[in-house]
């Protein structure tokens, strides 16, 4: 079982110089997060979507990481593991390296970027108004992805605390974490949007 995800070529006639990976939220799916992408401004990026492969237990077309109702996150392992093998494909499929690869996720889907991004040898990580699974505080200090964590401060379903969390245990691992807090909830907005830009020009240049 492989996961399913929308592609958007590089606006420009050349080879993409880079793939960015946005994985979705718990109850959203790939098309939520594909309407983003003309805000990213990377023409010569190819962007990836995948679908969670989970049903989400209250809409008929959202889709799920994990149990979020369960406290041991049932079904993660399993999708850890197909995302993990969806994203070492990434090569074969668009001939752009992991290296050359950022990914990046909201809510469930940022807290899925930390767990699988800190274990691969990526460009770069992006997580927005996500959390640190436990697991993550486990791995050992290594040589990490540069990791841009974003979080509202208003935000009432992921507090700020979880972000700061996050934080805390990226920087304890040694990895190179750039942080920002906005006045605003749980969402996307052209702020962070304009700070993964940045992030991802800068990030995608050094590798």
């Amino acid at each position: 079982m492989t996961l399913d995800f929308i592609r958007i070529a590089p606006k420009t006639e050349k080879p993409p110089s880079a793939v960015v990976v946005t994985l979705h939220g718990w109850g959203a799916n790939a098309e939520d997060v594909e309407s983003l992408s003309s805000y990213f401004r990377l023409p010569d990026c190819e962007f990836l979507f995948p679908n969670a492969p989970f049903r989400h237990p209250y809409s008929s077309v959202g889709r799920a990481w994990y149990d979020l109702e369960d406290e041991n996150y049932q079904g993660l392992p399993e999708s850890r593991e197909m995302l993990i093998d969806w994203l070492q494909s990434i090569e074969s499929n668009t001939g752009i390296p992991l290296s050359q690869t950022i990914l990046s996720g909201f809510s469930q889907g940022g807290a899925m970027t930390l767990d699988v991004g800190l274990t691969l040898p990526l460009a770069g990580l992006v997580v927005m108004s996500g959390y640190p699974h436990p697991q993550v505080a486990n791995l050992k200090k290594g040589n990490f992805p540069p990791t841009l964590i974003m979080h509202g401060r208003q935000d009432q379903v992921v507090p700020l605390s979880a972000a700061i969390k996050a934080r805390d245990i990226a920087k304890g691992l040694g990895v190179d974490v750039e942080y920002h807090e906005f006045d605003a909830g749980h969402e996307i907005n052209l702020q962070m949007l304009e700070i993964l830009r940045t992030f991802a020009i800068k990030t995608i240049n050094k590798s």
